[in-house]
C-alpha cells in the first residue's frame, strides 16, 4: 500500500484513547446540560418567589380565595382579578309599592335604658334571609335575626354585660366601640356552637357603634352584622330630654345577584371597590317613608345617628329645617353646635342631632351624599300627622 506525503497511516484506535474520547464526550454533554438547567433552576425559583408573594397577598386581603369561598353567605369572585357583577341598584318588582306597605319597618323609637346596675346583654348570632328593600332578599349574617340588631339603651356608668350564642355556621365576634377593653381578649372569635361573655364599664356617654369584628370585617359588616348602643350620660343637662327620639344606622349592601327571585349574598369585589346597590336607615330601603317618624309641631326630636358603613360616610341632613342642636362624633362632654345644616357622620362614627319644627309637614331626613338617597338612604319624619307622602 503506498501512502501520499502527508496523509498519517490508519491505525487502530487504542483502549486509552477511548477513554479520552469518552471523557470529552461527556464533559461536553454535562456543559451542555448545565447550561440547560440554570435557567430552570432559576425559573423555578422565580416561581417559587410568586407563589410567596401571592400567598401574603391572599392573607394580607382576608384570606385566599379557597377560604374566602368557604365562607357562607359570601360570592367570593372576590379572588383577585375577578369582575364585580353588574349594579343591581334600583332593582324593583312591579309591586313594589305595596311590598313596601306592607313592610314590618325597623322600631327606630329609643327603647328604654336597661334597669340596675348592670345591664345584661344577650345576642344570637345567626345567617337567615332578610328583606333589604321591597322585593329584595339578601342571605344576611346578624345579631338576634336582624340587621342592624337591637338598640341597646344603658346609663354612664353601668356595667354592660355581653354574652353572644353562636348559632352561625362560623366564627364570629361582637366589638363595642363604647367599651374600654383588650380586644384581643374582649372581641375573640366565638366558634359555631360556643357562647363567649365579657363586660365592660359604659364609661362615656353618647352612641355608638357595635359590629363583628372578625376578620375579614369588611365581609361580616357589609353583611349585616351590626347596631347601635346609646350611653346617656350621668349629667342630664348635658343631653337635654326631648319629646320624641330615634335611632338611625346607616348600612351598605353589595349584592352578587338581584334578590328578587332567590336571595342575593355578599359580592366582596363590589364592597372592595364602594359599588354598593342599596345604601339604607336600619337595614331596608327607604322604609320609613311609608312608615314615617312621627312628631308634633312645636316639640323637639331627636336622631341618634350611627354610620355603620362599612365604607360610606353619612352626611345628616334634614330637609325644610336645620339642626338646632348638633354633637358632631357623639360628643355629648363638649357643647353641641347650633343651627348646622349638615354634619359629616364617618363611617364606624355617630352624631346626635335635634331638630325643632313649628309648621306641620313631611321632612325628609337624608345623607346629603345623594347617590345613597337614590340607593334608599331616605326616611320622612311627619310633624303633625299630615296626609300623603313624598321622596326627596
Amino acid at each position: 500500500m503506498s501512502v501520499h506525503a502527508g496523509a498519517q497511516p490508519y491505525r487502530p484506535t487504542a483502549p486509552d484513547d477511548d477513554s479520552r474520547t469518552g471523557l470529552k464526550l461527556f464533559a461536553i454533554f454535562l456543559g451542555l446540560a448545565v447550561g440547560v438547567l440554570i435557567p430552570v433552576v432559576i425559573w423555578m425559583g422565580a416561581s417559587a418567589q410568586d407563589a410567596r408573594n401571592d400567598a401574603r397577598h391572599a392573607a394580607a386581603n382576608g384570606g385566599s380565595s379557597a377560604m374566602a369561598t368557604s365562607m357562607p353567605g359570601m360570592d367570593m369572585s372576590s379572588a383577585q382579578g375577578a369582575v364585580a357583577t353588574p349594579s343591581f341598584a334600583g332593582t324593583a318588582p312591579t309591586n313594589a309599592d305595596a311590598l313596601a306597605t306592607a313592610h314590618r319597618a325597623y322600631p327606630a323609637e329609643l327603647p328604654a335604658v336597661a334597669p340596675g346596675p348592670v345591664a345584661n346583654v344577650r345576642l344570637e348570632l345567626t345567617h337567615r334571609v332578610i328583606s333589604i328593600a321591597p322585593g329584595v332578599r339578601y342571605e344576611a349574617w346578624t345579631f338576634d335575626g336582624g340587621a342592624p340588631g337591637p338598640v341597646i339603651h344603658v346609663r354612664q356608668g353601668q356595667l354592660v354585660r355581653v354574652t353572644i350564642k353562636n348559632d352561625a355556621p362560623m366564627p364570629h365576634s361582637i366589638d363595642f366601640h363604647a367599651a374600654r377593653v383588650a380586644p384581643n381578649v374582649a372581641f375573640a372569635d366565638v366558634m359555631p356552637g360556643k357562647s363567649f361573655s365579657y363586660s365592660f364599664r359604659a364609661s362615656d356617654p353618647g352612641v355608638f357603634m357595635y359590629h363583628c369584628g372578625t376578620k375579614p370585617v369588611l365581609a361580616h359588616i357589609s353583611n349585616g352584622m351590626y347596631g347601635a348602643i346609646v350611653v346617656d350620660p350621668k349629667d342630664p343637662s348635658l343631653l337635654p330630654p326631648v319629646h320624641h327620639a330615634y335611632v338611625i344606622v346607616s348600612g351598605e349592601w353589595y349584592l352578587n345577584a338581584p334578590g328578587d327571585k332567590v336571595p342575593a349574598a355578599l359580592d366582596m369585589v363590589k364592597a372592595r371597590e364602594m359599588t354598593p346597590d342599596w345604601v339604607t336607615w336600619n337595614g331596608y330601603a327607604g322604609q320609613y317613608v311609608k312608615h314615617p317618624f312621627a312628631a308634633h309641631p312645636g316639640h323637639t326630636t331627636r336622631f341618634y345617628v350611627v354610620d355603620a358603613g362599612p365604607s360610606f360616610d353619612t352626611d345628616f341632613h334634614v330637609v325644610g329645617t336645620v339642626l338646632q342642636r348638633a354633637w358632631v362624633n357623639g360628643d355629648v362632654v363638649d357643647p353641641p353646635q347650633h343651627g348646622i345644616q349638615t354634619a359629616t357622620v364617618p363611617a364606624g362614627g355617630s352624631g346626635i342631632f335635634d331638630v325643632t319644627i313649628a309648621k306641620p309637614g313631611l321632612y325628609p331626613f337624608v345623607t346629603h351624599s345623594f347617590a345613597s338617597v337614590d340607593m334608599g338612604a331616605v326616611g320622612l319624619l311627619n310633624v303633625g300627622d299630615v296626609a300623603g307622602t313624598m321622596s326627596h
